[in-house]
């Protein structure tokens, strides 16, 4: 079938190479040009992420980063990593626990907490740390391709 090569050469993990345990991270300073950036993606132009003298008045004191931009590593791991290219994000629970500012280096993971074989479903344990502060957490699931299927 044509592409077929280019699958094999860009394929991440088949299901019946993952195991309970498996875990991958990415680790991202964010700038201010990612918080700019994602508020213009994402139409979410809060005060509190964007205005430094509005974001001063509140209990952070100063601009926090969109806890999306965090949690996004998350999908960094799952489509290039664990389990990598060709599966696909089905669900993803997550906690904002801690806030995160611009200049942090946000330390993302992921581990393969358990395999539904039949359904395809990979559920994956997410954590995202700056420092040794745990700013977020969460529960994914994650469709996974058989091997030739």
């Amino acid at each position: 079938m044509p592409g077929d090569d280019i699958y094999q050469q860009l394929r991440g993990y088949y299901l019946d190479e993952i195991a309970p345990g498996m875990t991958a991270g990415y680790d991202k300073r964010i700038e201010d040009a990612d918080v700019q950036a994602f508020a213009g993606l994402s139409g979410d132009v809060n005060p509190l992420h964007l205005n430094p003298a509005f974001a001063r008045a509140t209990r952070f004191g100063r601009p926090v980063v969109h806890g999306m931009v965090t949690t996004s590593l998350w999908s960094t791991i799952v489509g290039t990593r664990l389990p990598g290219p060709g599966c696909a994000y089905m669900s993803q629970e997550l906690k904002f626990l801690k806030p995160v500012f611009v200049g942090d280096t946000v330390v993302a993971s992921m581990t393969v907490t358990e395999l539904e074989t039949e359904r395809q479903i990979v559920h994956m344990e997410a954590l995202a740390h700056v420092g040794e502060t745990l700013v977020a957490c969460g529960h994914a699931r994650v469709w996974v391709p058989v091997r030739g299927a």
